[in-house]
Formats: C-alpha cells, sequence, structure tokens
C-alpha cells in the first residue's frame, strides 16, 4: 500500500523548493507546458536533465490540484491531497516512457488519482479497489497499455538502489541535525517516519493543540531547510 513513506519524501524534497511554495502558500499555479515546450523537455529528462524534470512537475501542478479536487469533501483536506497528488506527479514524470506512446497528462494523471485513492484507502475513507491493471492508454501500434506495464519497466540498478540507501540515512542524519521540537515533531508525523501511518495536517494540530495553518507553516519552513541541505 503505497502513502507518503521516506521514499516518497525524499521524492519530495529532490523536486527543490518551488512545489513547497505552491502547495502550502496557496499561490496559483503556473500554466501549463505547450506541447512544444512539453516534448523539449522530455528530450531534456531523457538526457538526464534534472533541472527539466523540475520544470516538468511544476508545470503540471495544476493538473494536481485538479484532480484533487474530485476527492475533497472538507476543504481542509485540500492542501493534504494536494501534497499526496504532487507525489504521485513526481514519481509519473520520473517513470514516463514516452516511446510507449502514450500522452504525458495521460499517464501522470494516472499517477496522481493512485497516489490520491490509495492513501484515502490507507486512512479508510474511500473502501474502494483501485487497479493497477486499468488501462491509461494506447501505444503507437494500437495496443493497450496499462499504469502496472509501464512501471514494471522502470528496473531499479544495483546502484540505484545503493545511491537510495545512502539518501535515506542522509535524510534521517539531516532530520536529527536540523530540525528541532516541532518541526521535528511535525515532518515525523506528517510523512509517517516514526514508524506509524501519516497524518494529516488536522490531525497533527488536534494533537499537537495547534491551528492546521500553524501546523502549515511549521511544515512549509522544515521542508524547505531539508530541500536546501539535500540540495547541497
Amino acid at each position: 500500500m503505497v502513502t507518503l513513506t521516506i521514499l516518497n519524501f525524499l521524492l519530495f524534497l529532490q523536486t527543490g523548493l518551488f512545489a513547497v511554495g505552491y502547495i502550502s502558500g496557496n499561490q496559483l499555479f503556473p500554466e501549463p507546458l505547450s506541447p512544444e515546450e512539453e516534448q523539449e523537455y522530455l528530450n531534456k529528462l531523457q538526457q538526464g536533465d534534472e533541472e527539466a524534470r523540475n520544470i516538468l512537475i511544476e508545470r503540471n501542478l495544476r493538473l494536481v490540484a485538479h484532480i484533487s479536487k474530485k476527492y475533497t469533501s472538507n476543504p481542509n483536506d485540500q492542501d493534504d491531497l494536494i501534497s499526496i497528488g504532487t507525489i504521485g506527479l513526481m514519481k509519473g514524470i520520473q517513470s514516463f516512457n514516452q516511446n510507449k506512446g502514450v500522452r504525458l497528462a495521460t499517464y501522470v494523471s494516472r499517477c496522481i488519482e493512485n497516489e490520491i485513492l490509495m492513501h484515502l484507502r490507507s486512512t479508510k475513507k474511500l473502501a474502494a479497489e483501485v487497479y493497477l491493471e486499468e488501462p491509461i492508454g494506447k501505444d503507437k501500434e494500437d495496443n493497450v497499455v496499462t499504469l502496472q506495464e509501464v512501471l514494471e519497466n522502470q528496473e531499479k540498478s544495483v546502484e540505484d538502489v545503493v545511491d537510495l540507501k545512502f539518501k535515506v540515512k542522509k535524510l534521517y542524519e539531516k532530520i536529527q541535525e536540523i530540525l528541532k521540537g516541532r518541526e521535528k515533531t511535525i515532518i515525523e508525523l506528517r510523512f509517517g517516519l516514526d514508524g506509524n501511518k501519516p497524518k494529516t495536517q488536522n490531525q497533527i494540530a488536534e494533537m499537537l493543540g495547534i491551528s492546521r495553518s500553524y501546523v502549515s507553516r511549521i511544515e512549509t519552513k522544515a521542508i524547505g531547510k531539508l530541500a536546501k541541505e539535500i540540495k547541497e
């Protein structure tokens, strides 16, 4: 069951600081890329350009906000679902293979939706099955492509696994070193770094006896600190 785990948190930090401001600062999301611009950045991403990956994520945040609205019954949950949907967007951008003949928007929309649905299932807010076998588009030969088929083709090398373990270790060290008091507590509760299920901002606010907006401000500040350290 996929939720906001330590690996997802690493993905979140590795995108840079831009996502934090949009999600927690209620800023207007940037306009989507034109088809020509999107293709340009996809080509750069295929060549290993990290900045191209960040731009593709940033310029698709509007899509996350649009999809998350479908599952928001309480306005106070909007920030939580956008954060979770952004994890799905990041995974989608990371695993997207343009050679499959599926449009980027089609593919990442399914990734965003699956991340939100699986989170809602984990918090028992939605008793519905999520199937990775659902079709997300067709390839150039008109064959149906499923999310599972695409994800299964994204195999990690031994070097990637070692690198990931190193980053996880570094992240835990930075959390202990940089974050103090409520910052550390909120990050651990919010992303399930204490071994328990991740909690929403509302749940944390109730636990700590503070407002949800205050939790959001502390979370934003803490993520900013960590993102800066992880990128250096």
